[in-house]
């Protein structure tokens, strides 16, 4: 008869900056960086939509890149800076592009918006002023199943304008954005 006991694999020690917070635990070396995320440090903002990266309610920065955090192992992002769309509003308020996604209604269910913002978040970096195009472009990586797209584009470009001047209020852009 076989032996059908199995091994826990040698948990290993990482530590990680996770929105500024500096947390340093024992995994497994195959737990998933969207999992640590969510079960050892409860951040569920993060969204496991897929499990095979085509979604990207998952998108994370990890040391300034954007990555789906259900390809990234915990252990590759040892000694790493994190960030979620936990860590973007800062004193009590949203993050411009979380503030846009509030003001031009850029989700329905919400299960992608965390994905949509993080990904939105790294294009305004790169690019403070991306075109319609450019943003379509950006979002690519990640698929909403209730939004025709439209209202995540003008939450992007609300967002690019507050960046840019601070100015203009959502409902007088949303009066100036075509359709």
């Amino acid at each position: 008869m076989a032996d059908t006991t199995t091994v826990a694999a040698p948990k290993v020690a990482i530590q990680v900056t996770v929105n500024g917070n500096t947390y340093t635990a024992e995994v497994e070396p195959r737990l998933l960086l969207v999992h640590f995320l969510r079960d050892n440090l409860g951040l569920t903002g993060t969204h496991v939509g897929c499990d095979t990266s085509q979604c990207g309610a998952c998108v994370v920065q990890l040391n300034g890149e954007t990555v789906k955090s259900c390809t990234v192992l915990a252990v590759q992002a040892d000694g790493g800076d994190v960030l979620t769309v936990e860590g973007l509003a800062r004193n009590g308020e949203y993050h411009p592009v979380q503030q846009g996604f509030w003001e031009m209604h850029g989700l329905q269910c919400g299960y992608c918006t965390p994905g949509m913002i993080m990904t939105s978040y790294a294009l305004l970096e790169r690019n403070p002023n991306p075109s319609e195009e450019e943003i379509r472009h950006a979002l690519e990586g990640n698929l909403c199943r209730c939004t025709g797209y439209q209202n995540i584009v003008r939450a992007i470009q609300y967002a690019a304008d507050q960046r840019a001047n601070g100015g203009t209020s959502g409902a007088q852009l949303a009066e100036d954005l075509p359709g």
